[in-house]
């Protein structure tokens, strides 16, 4: 592929004229693919049309192997545009279509073989002065499922995003993908797969191999971080747990989603007006999503309310495949209603109600929060109950990819007569209502796990405990302006992420110091956030210039 002089010329045509397609709208939330609604929409209510049709899928990564400083200029200076192309949604069909698309893998594979063998890959790496890892085993991508080696493409979208997002050198990032075979039959059976064509491994060959890289990770550079992204329910909290304590790491699909949830929660609250200590959240979905955001959300209740974490934990309730989570299904005879490990703390003493109409009908919750991977599944007359029993029902549809989305925004406006406080976990177009433009807020993990990864590395971080998560949400939530609030940007515009970023670096890292989970850098100026703009990496001079 030719080295263009001019990285405008990876935009389609008249993407910058914005006068012949409409309004612009927030980058942050135009989709690759968006969901129409299923109903014409009243005339009170119209699509704003998006400014231009996004690049082809695999742009970023095309630029990446012929220019690498062009690559990151385009990133760091047009993320909102291209934002969509290399995480949500679009990293859903890459890693359906890794093999078939010609890229070029910039990661690092561990395969079921390497074992005994971890650590020489690792010290093999071209780049020796790594600092962020994000691994996957591709068991489970977004609410695709099992896409095996894969999931490559996630590790890499993901660990794009930490350079774009918070400034991250990227020849300190580095993509890594676990492959330990797939059960998925279709990839078994393609030509086009590229991952080991063998059953996934189990038990403990599977624990011992993920124990390894651990423990190499940890021998081969010891604060290196490390993000766990899209492993199974059955093995993410096992690894989140075995680790945390003994190395920097978390998991975004647990520890990210909840603390972007939660600061979305803390901007829709000042929306409504209505203070922490009324809500009842009800979750649809009981996966390590929802679990995550539950904990988090239990965690800022006692901690803001002043009352024990059991009883927060009352306020948080799961509705899962087989009904609400609750006392009636702990150990109960039919397995298939026997509640797992992981949602067991939320097993309250409910009656077992069957599905998420009587649900919300029974327990009058004031937000709820999609994790379900059902698309559509919030019905007309699901979001008009929650609007009958709420004058501003908070309702965040975070599933993804878009077409597993709950409902979308059109349809969260229509049938809340526009009083809806919304987020997803997609982006999706804005509506005009009554002649006013509205924003759909898009809970983006992007604003989140950059900046905390960014501030462990600057802080040499020993552990990440989930109170940094509860100052990230907090650091997060207070930055929407008024005027944005009311046009339902619950977060601030995607456009300024590094700057957000910054103020998040610096609470996250001022927290880690005084806790002693870290330290603070030798050349450490007093000003986390002025310290934290300075240490953000930009490319070389060898991009090609405007």
């Amino acid at each position: 592929m030719p080295v263009f002089a001019d990285y405008r010329l990876f935009f389609p045509p008249k993407c910058h004229d914005t006068a012949a397609t409409g309004p612009s709208l927030p980058s942050s939330h135009l989709p690759v693919g968006t969901r129409r609604p299923s109903t014409p929409l009243p005339a009170r209510s119209r699509r704003i049309p998006t400014p231009c049709a996004p690049p082809p899928p695999c742009f970023p990564p095309q630029l990446f192997e012929s220019n690498f400083d062009l690559h990151f200029k385009l990133l760091l200076e047009h993320t909102e545009e291209i934002l969509p192309n290399i995480y949500t949604p679009t990293v859903g069909e890459a890693c359906q279509r890794y093999g078939e698309l010609g890229c070029q893998t910039r990661g690092l594979y561990i395969t079921k073989h390497d074992r005994g063998n971890v650590l020489a890959k690792l010290q093999a790496w071209p780049h020796q002065d790594c600092r962020v890892i994000v691994v996957t085993d591709g068991e489970r991508i977004l609410g695709l499922g099992d896409l095996g080696a894969g999931g490559m493409g996630i590790s890499e979208g993901k660990i794009t995003l930490y350079t774009a997002g918070a400034g991250v050198d990227p020849h300190q990032c580095l993509p890594v993908c676990l492959d330990v075979g797939t059960n998925n039959p279709a990839l078994l059976e393609s030509d086009s797969y590229q991952g080991i064509k063998e059953r996934r491994i189990e038990g403990d060959a599977y624990y011992a191999l993920v124990d390894e890289f651990m423990a190499a990770v940890k021998a081969w550079r010891p604060h290196v971080l490390v993000q766990f992204e899209d492993f199974a329910n059955h093995s993410a909290f096992h690894h989140l747990t075995t680790h945390r304590d003994s190395q920097p790491c978390f998991n975004d699909d647990i520890q990210g989603t909840a603390c972007v949830a939660l600061a979305g929660l803390f901007a829709a609250l000042r929306v409504t007006g209505r203070p922490l200590s009324e809500q009842v959240i009800l979750f649809h979905g009981a996966g390590e999503a929802g679990i995550g955001i539950g904990d988090l959300m239990a965690m800022a209740i006692a901690h803001d309310c002043g009352i024990p974490l059991a009883e927060a934990k009352k306020r948080c309730i799961f509705l899962d495949s087989k009904g609400l989570v609750c006392k009636e299904r702990l150990g109960h005879a039919d397995p298939k209603l026997r509640l797992q490990h992981h949602k067991e703390a939320y097993a309250h003493d409910l009656p077992h109600l069957k599905d998420l109409s009587s649900a919300i009908d029974a327990l009058k919750p004031t937000a709820l929060v999609g994790v379900s991977t059902q698309g559509g599944s919030w019905t007309p007359e699901i979001i008009r109950q929650m609007a009958a029993i709420n004058e501003r029902p908070i309702m965040f549809p975070l599933s993804n990819p878009t077409h597993l989305s709950e409902m979308t925004y059109a349809e969260a406006l229509r049938e809340t007569d526009g009083r809806v406080v919304f987020a997803s976990g997609s982006p999706f177009p804005g509506q005009e209502w009554r002649g006013v433009p509205m924003w759909p807020a898009q809970a983006n993990n992007a604003y989140i796990f950059p900046a905390v990864g960014h501030a462990a590395i600057l802080t040499n971080c020993t552990s990440i405990t989930d109170d940094v998560f509860l100052v990230a949400a907090h650091a997060l939530a207070a930055l929407s302006p008024d005027a944005d609030l009311a046009q339902g940007l619950l977060f601030p515009r995607f456009r300024d992420i590094l700057k957000i970023s910054a103020k998040i670096i610096a609470a996250c890292a001022a927290f880690i110091v005084a806790e002693g989970l870290g330290t603070a850098p030798a050349d450490f100026s007093g000003d986390w956030e002025a310290y934290a703009r300075g240490k953000m990496w930009n490319p070389s001079q060898k991009a090609s210039k405007l």
